[in-house]
């Protein structure tokens, strides 16, 4: 491992992807004196169907791995201030069957651990009691309680991010013009991308923040695969709305099925599922392979189609958190692209043998909530300083040929059933 970056601060880098990990990055960089940064994307940010976007996503510090948390809570220092007219600190709540739950267990050690407060109890209904607005029978169900969780409006977040590095002197460009066809590449070298339109745009380092898209310009199938996860929205009356505003957020950690409170403003009520998801079957433009990946031309997020059986799945947990709306027809769904990795850990670090080239991708469904900190650690990645233990966690690791594909479980979070690829008619509804 080189001891210093690989680029000098008045070279070019170009950064693929205006998500969570690529605008952090861009940010992060720009204040470390780099003065010669591109952003590239297919859309403008907050890209429509990425997925750092959308009305909200969970902010929370309870996680079962030490270092997770430690980010959780330097992040929740930034939502509460530099980003706090986009945090709601609804509280939050984790269920399960019984205080055995590995995941839920662990967190709560860890949060102790760490200065933090959970509460218990072994009767979920219990919870009642904090938050009387709670309608829902959890009988037989187990339950904490964090009062510093709650929810960020993740457009309005991006829209903030993307605007600092205007601010900061980023150039973006997207649209045709910005998205990448492949990774230019001379021997062993990246030199810069290749665009859809054909032109090209020559850098110094290429820094690969694509989320989803990755495998589609890198082979990562070793490392990361991509996932849709459902989500669906409902349209409350003001009444419903003004009932269930002091609501928090819910997740069941059996089903994977997690409920926000109504986003102010809209009367608009979310469910979705932190599972294991559905994959596709696509070739990359690149490199031919077949590959799990949302598609690259348009929007993933338009269709609004939901495959029956995630959509039942939201609607088991319509019964659940909010029984009173158990038939409420969606106003609308969408399956949100998660980059699934073997431990749920990120993939930050240099390409082993492409020079050129940095990675900042593996959200695995929970890389939004560091927004506030996440630059700051990507780019001592990227500039060689951060702690070997971040280093080794974060590690693109090499392909062994010959291997077996992992599986892609994650970090013990995820609920419901197993990874599932839909099938061709399905996929052709997305």
């Amino acid at each position: 491992m080189p001891s210093k970056a690989l680029v000098q601060k008045d070279e070019k880098l170009v950064i693929i992807g205006a998500g969570v990990f690529g605008l952090s990055t861009a940010l992060e960089l720009s204040k470390r004196g780099y003065k010669n940064i591109t952003v590239l994307d297919r859309h403008v940010p907050p890209v429509v169907d990425g997925s750092s976007v959308d009305i909200s996503r969970i902010i929370r510090v309870d996680y079962a791995d030490p270092l997770y948390a430690r980010m959780a809570k330097e992040a929740y220092q930034g939502w509460t201030k530099e980003y706090a007219d986009f945090f709601y600190q609804s509280g939050l709540i984790m269920l399960a069957k019984d205080a055995s739950n590995v995941y839920v267990s662990k967190s709560k050690e860890i949060v102790r651990s760490q200065g933090g407060h959970v509460d218990e109890f072994f009767d979920a209904n219990d919870v009642r009691k904090l938050y009387p607005g709670i309608k829902s029978d959890f009988s037989g169900l187990y339950a904490t309680h964090n009062s510093t969780g709650g929810w960020a409006d993740a457009e309005r977040s991006i829209q903030r991010l993307a605007s600092e590095c205007s601010l900061a002197g980023v150039s973006f460009i997207t649209g045709p013009q910005g998205t990448v066809h492949s990774l230019r590449k001379e021997g062993s070298r990246i030199t810069g991308v290749n665009l859809v339109n054909g032109g090209a745009i020559l850098a110094s380092q290429v820094i690969l923040c694509t989320g989803a898209w990755s495998n589609r310009l890198l082979n990562l199938s070793h490392a990361a695969s991509a996932s849709g996860q459902p989500v669906g929205f409902i349209k409350l009356t003001p009444e419903e709305a003004r009932e269930l505003e002091s609501t928090p957020v819910m997740i069941n950690m059996t089903t994977g099925v997690f409920c926000f409170p109504p986003t102010p403003g809209t009367n608009i009520l979310k469910l979705a599922r932190h599972g294991h998801g559905f994959a596709t079957e696509a070739v990359s433009e690149a490199t031919g392979r077949i590959i799990s990946s949302p598609r690259r031309d348009g929007s993933n997020a338009k269709s609004g189609y939901l495959p029956d059986d995630a959509d039942e799945a939201l609607r088991d947990g319509l019964r659940q958190f909010f029984p009173r709306l158990k038939h409420r027809a969606w106003m609308r769904r969408r399956l949100c692209w998660y980059t699934d990795t073997p431990t749920g850990d990120f993939i930050i670090d240099y390409h082993a043998t492409l020079k050129g080239l940095f990675v900042a991708t593996g959200g695995a469904g929970h890389a939004f909530k560091f927004l506030p900190v996440l630059g700051r650690y990507i780019a001592d990645c990227f500039e060689n300083k951060a702690p070997t233990e971040i280093r080794e966690k974060w590690k693109l690791r090499k392909d062994i040929k010959g291997s077996n594909a992992p599986l892609m479980v994650g970090d013990g979070s995820r609920g419901g059933p197993p990874l599932r690829k839909l099938n061709s008619v399905e996929q052709s509804k997305l």
